[in-house]
């Protein structure tokens, strides 16, 4: 029976409660975002401890509340982070002994337990940002902790092809794919996971100096992400299929938008795959090109954004479950991660692409009204996630009417 000290994430569980972790490690990347493009560094391709101090002692009014909302921000989030990984480790654990676990399993739902090792994917890389960030001298070691950052990739590499590969030899073998209730893109979670793997994977290539750390890099992460597309691709034939024939499942309606966290995802390691190249092996891309390929992963995600918001729209899909008078569904937070993957995606837009060819100049008027979508859309995924956490994770919320994700 229901109390009013209860949840709704403890009532009414499910490893799609992950994404709750994912969307918090992935607002700390947001706040990142702006020492990565606002501040300068010395001779490093990402900012670090000693930058920050350096800049903030030096700078003015701006350049000091910069530094200190965006380690404030990395800092919250990355602690929120933690708290949630923490949570959810807990109930997976205590959820496989359940009758509820053995229901999940053999549906086609089976593939929400990929949320695990993508959201511990995301833990490693909000690690490593929080590392750069707090951690005075981390820099000097770094070579040591890249092959330890890529066996710990790898081991949650391991862990997502046992998950999946369970997944796949079942249908591949027994059939038994419910193609009827595959009438939404939760299948592409999949390669979500891949693809986060892969993009931390490839982070050494692109600070690394050491050669065989590099080309490890280069190969695990270009496989990692050539696994990502053609699993991809396949559920997004098999789900549009399914959903024109059938309809969008409501409660999983959020997922028509996981092609956006996954190009900016992809984006990243393909940017990280080039600075590798460029800067190892001399294999070197024009600015021209990059800003092309930015600009076409954000076309794509426009779309998909477009598309998803107005299926959500038509269904109401923000009364049914964005209100404390309607449903529950731990699907909802799949809504964080367009928003964070498009604004991060934005800023890599406006300062590898605008900028870096001369379209506009740095910190000119122009620069900072394009930095303004970017800005806005955090602020709103900011928003949402302390909306949800009432609605999921606040005392009494689990009184009312919840439904499991399917």
């Amino acid at each position: 029976m229901l109390t009013q000290n209860q949840n709704t994430a403890s009532q009414n569980w499910s490893p799609l409660y992950f994404l709750a972790a994912l969307g918090a490690g992935g607002l700390s990347v947001t706040f990142f975002m702006y020492l990565m493009f606002w501040m300068p560094r010395t001779g490093r391709p990402v900012p670090v401890f000693e930058d920050l101090m350096s800049y903030f002692s030096a700078s003015g009014g701006f350049g000091k509340a910069t530094v200190v909302i965006a380690m404030a921000g990395i800092a919250v989030m990355t602690i929120l982070h933690l708290y949630l990984m923490a949570f959810n480790l807990r109930q997976l654990s205590a959820f496989k002994e359940t009758a509820a676990y053995q229901s999940l399993m053999g549906t086609n739902a089976e593939t929400q337990l990929l949320a695990a090792p993508l959201a511990l994917a995301m833990t490693i890389n909000a690690a490593f940002i929080a590392g750069l960030v707090f951690v005075p001298g981390l820099w000097g070691v770094v070579e040591y902790l890249f092959p330890l950052a890529l066996i710990a990739f790898v081991l949650v590499g391991i862990w997502s092809f046992k998950l999946l590969g369970a997944f796949l030899t079942r249908v591949f073998s027994d059939g038994g794919f419910n193609h009827k209730a595959n009438n939404s893109f939760a299948q592409i979670l999949a390669s979500f996971t891949l693809s986060m793997v892969g993009v931390g994977m490839a982070a050494p290539a692109a600070m690394s100096k050491t050669p065989w750390i590099v080309a490890t890099s280069l190969s695990l992460s270009s496989f990692m992400m050539m696994t990502t597309v053609i699993i991809a691709a396949v559920a997004l034939v098999l789900a549009v299929r399914s959903i024109m024939e059938h309809g969008v499942n409501e409660e999983a309606a959020p997922t028509l938008m996981v092609i956006v966290p996954l190009l900016t995802v992809i984006g990243i390691a393909l940017l990280r795959i080039d600075h590798g190249l460029h800067t190892t092996f001399e294999v070197h891309s024009s600015s021209g090109a990059i800003f092309l390929m930015l600009t076409r992963i954000l076309a794509v995600q426009i779309l998909f954004l477009m598309l998803g918001m107005a299926v959500l729209k038509r269904i109401n899909y923000s009364a049914k479950f964005l209100t404390f008078e309607g449903k529950r569904s731990a699907g909802s937070y799949a809504l964080v991660c367009p928003g964070v993957a498009i604004s991060v995606m934005l800023h890599f837009w406006v300062n590898k692409g605008l900028v870096t060819n001369g379209v506009i100049e740095k910190f000119s008027t122009a620069y900072w009204i394009a930095n303004i979508p970017a800005l806005v859309i955090q602020i709103a995924m900011i928003i949402l996630v302390v909306k949800l956490h009432r609605l999921h994770f606040a005392k009494g919320s689990a009184v009312g009417v919840a439904v499991p994700a399917e």
